[in-house]
């Protein structure tokens, strides 16, 4: 905040479903149909505000020339596309994507659901605006797209990709996130955030959707960091509460600038459902070569002892590291998406 007030050599720019491209002089150009709402007013107004995702295609949503950093996404849906469609990021004509992650677990809207979020990084509100603040820098060229997973096209899919042209410094990171699911055992109650980076960076954001599999509080367990190849973790915290910025158990949600527990879903017939995220914007985790990242599942035995949970754990991680990257695109199916 300390720098809105100096003047600049940046040139702002902005891509939407009114002008695709970002080209200057090129907004609300489209012509209204007959059937269109604007087919009274013409060209120059409310004409073309959004664009229909097709059924098992991808969409390139921007195509931007470097140098520049993008500085604030908003994009609102149909809820069904929270779990069925991937975003991508591809940052200087790399051919893996340095972000895939489904849409709604981007902006912390774990298990397909949605709900506010309160935060400096990631701003939900109703009824379905996601925000994104994320600062992303490139030098030759970003490339976001998005896929539909589904048979059938998603309508009404609304967006606004504000970015600025500028040179950026050489010592300048770029942003990456990865998802992640799996179901813990009782032979080894742990979640992997993040594995298998390697480089320079810090470790920047955690997004959790926790679906709980036993009676009772499922929190106890440690996220644990393991910098530079350590064997074990220099950066251990108390508990799964504690890490996301709460204490004992929670015992009701909230949304924070840097820490939330912002779902507590429990519904007669249905598991409950969590939802929490973690931004290390104050306190990044810097790492020189690798960082890896896990989150134990861990409640109570009735004899006082740490019963190992089975739960279905899904999360985001965020980082900024030097390119090149490991290649960690996954092959995404709805079956591996959907949520209990």
């Amino acid at each position: 905040m300390d720098r809105i007030y100096r003047l600049s050599n940046e040139i702002s720019r902005s891509i939407s479903a009114e002008n695709p491209s970002g080209e200057p002089n090129k907004g609300a150009l489209e012509v209204p149909s007959e059937n269109n709402p604007a087919k009274y007013l013409g060209k120059g107004w409310k004409v073309r505000p959004c664009i229909t995702l097709k059924a098992k295609e991808i969409t390139e949503l921007a195509n931007i020339e470097g140098p520049g950093v993008i500085r604030h996404i908003w994009l609102t849906v149909d809820p069904k596309a929270y779990r069925a469609t991937i975003l991508r990021f591809y940052w200087d004509n790399e051919k893996s994507p340095s972000i895939e992650v489904p849409l709604g677990d981007f902006f912390a809207n774990v298990h397909g659901l949605r709900f506010n979020v309160n935060s400096m990084m990631v701003s939900v509100n109703p009824s379905g605006g996601f925000n994104c603040y994320w600062p992303m820098p490139f030098q030759k060229r970003a490339r976001i797209t998005i896929e539909n997973l589904l048979e059938e096209d998603i309508k009404g899919f609304f967006y606004q990709i504000n970015y600025g042209l500028i040179e950026i410094e050489e010592n300048a990171a770029y942003l990456h996130a990865k998802w992640n699911r799996s179901v813990t055992t009782r032979e080894y109650p742990e979640h992997v955030i993040l594995d298998h980076v390697s480089g320079e960076g810090h470790y920047v954001g955690t997004v959790v959707g926790w679906t709980q599999m036993s009676n009772g509080w499922w929190g106890e367990g440690e996220v644990k960091f393991f910098i530079d190849g350590e064997e074990n973790p220099s950066i251990c915290t108390t508990g799964t509460e504690d890490y996301f910025g709460g204490a004992w158990c929670f015992g009701e949600t909230f949304s924070a600038p840097f820490c939330g527990y912002p779902l507590w879903q429990k519904k007669e017939g249905e598991v409950p459902r969590h939802g929490l995220y973690r931004w290390h914007i104050p306190d990044p985790i810097r790492f020189k070569k690798s960082i890896r990242v896990t989150l134990q599942a861990l409640g109570w035995w009735p004899n006082g002892t740490y019963q190992p949970l089975t739960d279905d754990i899904s999360s985001v991680a965020f980082w900024y590291q030097k390119e090149p990257h490991i290649d960690f695109a996954q092959s995404f199916k709805l079956e591996k998406l959907w949520s209990r």
